[in-house]
């Protein structure tokens, strides 16, 4: 027989879509009494009460948008909100595509790795800096070799030694043990 308990549905997390309407405030949504306006070319028109500024956009047919919120008065553009929204977001569009996103990349090692093992991992570190990507170097302990994990960090540390040698390292994060793992994190400078 089956049991009926309540199935679980997982959902992929999705950033949240920024809502510029959140950020901008239009028209009614102004709250504040007095504001700069700025109008549609650019120009200054001076502070004046929020109700004067909302007739003066309607009578241009456009809209009255809060540009800068934090400014005392509050600064406040006559401008088309549908192409003001459009452009922030084309904006923010081409920030995240020029975003460049630094992953970590792995390389492991053991106690007992042979040389040129070894040499081979150097040069898929140096690809990877080369790349501008972060490295973690780490030795997963097996057996014995948990009570001997002075070894690992050495060997991790004469890695990074002999890494230094051709590119200006910094350590992100030191040579540390946790648990049956020693690891330490670099990048380049």
């Amino acid at each position: 027989m089956r049991n009926n308990a309540m199935r679980i549905h997982y959902r992929r997390n999705r950033r949240p879509q920024l809502d510029l309407g959140k950020q901008f405030r239009a028209n009614d949504a102004i709250r504040v009494p007095e504001v700069r306006v700025v109008d549609s070319e650019g120009k200054p028109l001076g502070v004046m009460k929020t109700f004067d500024a909302l007739r003066m956009a309607r009578e241009q047919e456009l809209d009255l948008v809060e540009v800068a919120p934090t400014a005392v008065p509050p600064v406040c553009r006559i401008i088309d909100y549908g192409q003001f929204k459009y452009q922030k977001e084309k904006e923010q569009r081409a920030k995240k595509t020029h975003a460049r996103k630094v992953e970590v990349k792995g390389v492991r090692l053991s106690v007992k790795i042979g040389e040129h093992d070894l040499n081979i991992r150097k040069q898929k570190a140096k690809e990877f800096l080369d790349s501008g990507q972060k490295l973690k170097i780490e030795i997963i302990l097996r057996g014995r070799e948990k009570a001997h994990s002075d070894i690992a960090m050495q060997r991790i540390e004469g890695f990074i030694s002999d890494l230094k040698e051709s590119y200006d390292i910094f350590v992100e994060q030191p040579v540390k043990r946790q648990g049956g793992n020693v690891s330490a994190i670099i990048g380049r400078k």
